[in-house]
């Protein structure tokens, strides 16, 4: 509630507009009962728009709606960054936690698919490399969970929903580069392409080439925002790749330990960034564990 509190203060208006919210003290602590929002007519998630826009026979010109949302995740990022800056945490750093989520990737994801991970694992550490850089833009409240399933396109335009963190990385810090909602907002146009080719019988070619339209799209818009309203500082754009391929390790987490069907999503991005010549074993690879369920994007639950 706090959140969508300062939001409509900040004057972001593109979400569900927040009414009331009910509270109680049990166990000595605040717990959220009830939060009343606004009715979006005509709402559909991500999952449905996106996967339409991607398996549309005009893919050229179906990346409309990156532009907007671009936007919308800059505007968002503003209006979050408006909040008074806290002090570090004391968690694993990102590149820690990078390097534990590509660990638990390895140990979960058997067979070919496995193989596969593992022959590549030296070049995925290497595109995490940046984490170990000094930062160079501000921590920030972000959203933590901003992927297409939460943005509902509806009839008066793109609203961003679910503020409550992502389920499936325990204890993650509110306050993270905004890179990191990036990333996860490109890797999941990625897993869309990878819905429509297994769904929709998209050709794979045209599924990456719509895809790679979508991303240049956003991250294009997204830095206009930032830039038209002078905070550029917000985005380091070093850190994109790095969180990108993260994220694939924790799509690959959350399909071993929730859904065995989906881990076609991750290794289909995967594969596309990391072709099959010359690929390189790296005997240094090992793994771990993690994640609570989280929302499905085969079965459309907003």
């Amino acid at each position: 509630p706090e959140i969508l509190a300062h939001l409509v203060e900040a004057g972001f208006n593109d979400t569900a507009p927040p009414y009331a919210a009910l509270t109680a003290v049990l166990d000595g602590r605040d717990h959220l009962l009830a939060l009343v929002t606004g009715y979006l007519p005509g709402a559909r998630d991500g999952w449905e728009w996106c996967v339409d826009e991607a398996a549309s026979p005009d893919r050229a010109g179906a990346t409309a709606f990156a532009t907007p949302l671009g936007r919308l995740a800059a505007d968002l990022h503003l209006a979050l960054a408006t909040l008074p800056p806290r002090p570090g945490g004391t968690g694993p750093t990102l590149a820690a936690r990078a390097a534990g989520a590509l660990a638990q990737a390895l140990e979960l994801t058997g067979g070919d698919d496995g193989e596969w991970l593992a022959g590549r694992s030296a070049a995925l550490r290497r595109d995490l490399a940046p984490l170990d850089l000094p930062a160079t833009g501000p921590r920030i409240r972000i959203h933590g969970d901003l992927h297409v399933g939460q943005i509902l396109r509806w009839e008066g335009g793109y609203a961003v929903i679910d503020f409550d963190g992502n389920p499936t990385v325990a204890d993650a810090d509110p306050y993270q580069p905004a890179a990191r909602d990036v990333a996860q907002l490109t890797t999941s146009l990625e897993h869309v392409a990878q819905v429509a080719i297994r769904r929709r019988s998209t050709p794979p070619a045209e599924a990456a080439a719509w895809a790679a339209a979508a991303r240049a799209a956003l991250l294009s818009a997204y830095r206009a925002r930032l830039a038209e309203r002078g905070r550029p500082d917000l985005l380091d754009d070093r850190l994109i790749r790095p969180f990108e391929v993260e994220q694939e390790c924790r799509e690959l987490i959350y399909a071993a330990r929730h859904l065995p069907r989906w881990r076609y999503a991750p290794m289909g991005v995967l594969r596309t960034w990391y072709p099959a010549e010359n690929p390189e074993q790296d005997p240094e690879a090992e793994p771990g564990p993690e994640q609570n369920p989280k929302q499905d994007p085969e079965e459309n639950i907003a």
